[in-house]
């Protein structure tokens, strides 16, 4: 795929994150290297995972800082911010902001599906934020 397609692709996917609409833009069979806890594969999988994001933060914002693209990859720096007002990881809300950081690697099928990911976030530096970790 062209460094446009694949960078049009990860736009997708990050509206797609947003709005909760992930069996269009992720394939069936797609791979996740650093799946979240239960996480299952596909589709699935993602959903619930982001899922749980959207009800703890319903304000959710993800912005990418910077982005990298080559024909099969595309590697991007993003924060995820929102405030803390559902349930997450077994926690009641807390009403704090949380702002963090993290790194994602994607590669794209030609109709634009996101077939493998690897990716890390400040997950620690989140719950410390929320107050669910003592730092």
């Amino acid at each position: 795929m062209a460094q446009q397609t694949n960078i049009a692709a990860q736009t997708a996917f990050g509206e797609a994150v947003v709005a909760g609409d992930l069996d269009e833009i992720v394939a069936a069979d797609s791979t996740d290297h650093d799946p979240a806890p239960g996480q299952t594969p596909g589709p699935g999988g993602y959903k619930t995972m982001f899922g749980e994001l959207r009800t703890a933060f319903p304000d959710l914002d993800i912005r990418v800082e910077h982005l990298v693209a080559t024909d099969d990859e595309l590697a991007f720096a993003y924060v995820i911010s929102g405030t803390h007002l559902g349930p997450l990881m077994g926690r009641p809300a807390t009403g704090r902001k949380a702002s963090y950081r993290g790194m994602q690697i994607s590669r794209f099928d030609s109709d634009g599906k996101l077939v493998e990911r690897w990716g890390s976030s400040d997950e620690l530096g989140m719950l410390r934020q929320l107050g669910l970790v003592e730092v």
